[in-house]
């Protein structure tokens, strides 16, 4: 029988690999764009740094070092140069596919970083596997920079999945809008016309402000923002503000809230503070043809008529007057249950003394 040669003998002691097979490998150095690998075969085994994570900013150096195991998949037994080409990231893109098709079976949520951030809404990665959510999917309410979203691990479902055309579809809103109805249900149960209750601003229009109430949204509209005058609600509030609400009226699903307390209602003490006879100040709020509104407190308006400006005549209140204008006045009418009061500043000026009449004298 013929010796065998060493050569043969050492070709006969290691394994054969083939392309597409997955086997273990001990990484015995690192570089900056390659990871090296006994992988028990007569050569090294290569993974190049875009073999190992479709991340272009991972650190091989940091990622991975000598004595770690990987399990990874044969590329090329031979690239010509007599090296095995491996790579990482299609192997666990295979298993994170399977990963996706389960969760896509069972409805499951899972959670990933967002990796990529694109005009038309976000990727996610499942062990290198990209799940893309578009925009409208992305968030129950219409958000125009999705750029936030990036490097943020948000939860989702799959709720298409189709590796062959690459098409795997993940959906947050689902998610969100559930938790919110769930939210809005325990809300309801708790909350009652009357209670006052703390909010969050959500959004500031022409009309009103939308307050977030932790559940559901409540409308506090312009006219309810307080006992005085409120001429635009974007200069009061702002996204974001924290505000005490009283609930004014619940129908269904719609909130109405107010910040006109009760305790603080300024026709409480309006009959002694503006009783007649009282010297008042205000602030002429509007006029008409007739006469001026006077603001005497936020919510208390007093009608100073054209007839009692002046003891001199005036032809409209606005020939004399301005809005804005502080003026002083005595209370001649109070009516509390009517919540209507007059002024006079007419009778405030002095009353101007009438020359004498000389006597005609005989010559």
């Amino acid at each position: 029988m013929s010796e065998l040669s060493f050569e043969q003998m050492l070709e006969d002691s290691v394994k054969t690999i083939r392309n597409g097979e997955i086997v273990q490998g001990t990484v015995i150095d690192v570089k900056e764009d390659e990871i090296i690998l006994n992988i028990g075969y007569k050569a090294d085994g290569i993974i190049t740094k875009s073999e190992y994570s479709n991340d272009s900013s991972v650190v091989l150096t940091e990622a991975v070092k000598p004595g770690d195991t990987m399990e990874v998949k044969v590329l090329k037994v031979n690239d010509g140069e007599g090296q095995v080409i491996l790579t990482y990231k299609r192997l666990a893109a295979e298993k994170g596919n399977k990963r996706l098709e389960e969760a896509f079976e069972n409805k499951e949520v899972l959670k990933a970083p967002v990796t990529q951030v694109l005009d038309g809404g976000v990727c996610v990665t499942v062990e290198e596997s990209r799940v893309f959510i578009p925009a409208s999917l992305v968030s129950d309410t219409f958000e125009k920079d999705l750029s936030k979203y990036a490097g943020q691990e948000i939860e989702f479902v799959i709720t298409e999945f189709n590796p062959r055309r690459r098409r795997v579809i993940g959906n947050r809103k689902m998610l969100l809008v559930a938790a919110r109805a769930e939210q809005q249900k325990a809300l309801m149960e708790k909350i009652a016309v009357g209670d006052v209750v703390e909010g969050t601003v959500k959004n500031v229009t022409p009309f009103g402000a939308f307050i977030d109430l932790g559940g559901a949204d409540g409308l506090l509209h312009i006219s309810e923002m307080s006992w005085g005058r409120v001429e635009d609600p974007r200069k009061v509030f702002a996204v974001g503000d924290v505000v005490k609400v009283l609930i004014k009226e619940i129908k269904g699903e719609k909130i109405a809230l107010s910040m006109k307390f009760p305790e603080a209602n300024p026709w409480l003490t309006a009959a002694e503070d503006f009783a007649v006879g009282n010297v008042v100040k205000g602030k002429v709020a509007r006029m008409t043809d007739f006469g001026a509104f006077v603001e005497l407190a936020p919510g208390v308006d007093a009608l100073l008529h054209v007839s009692q400006i002046s003891r001199n005549h005036v032809a409209k209140p606005s020939d004399v007057l301005a809005i804005g204008q502080e003026i002083e006045a005595k209370v001649v009418e109070f009516k509390g249950e009517e919540k209507k009061i007059s002024l006079s500043m007419k009778v405030l000026e002095p009353v101007a003394e009438e020359a004498p009449v000389e006597e005609a004298t005989e010559e």
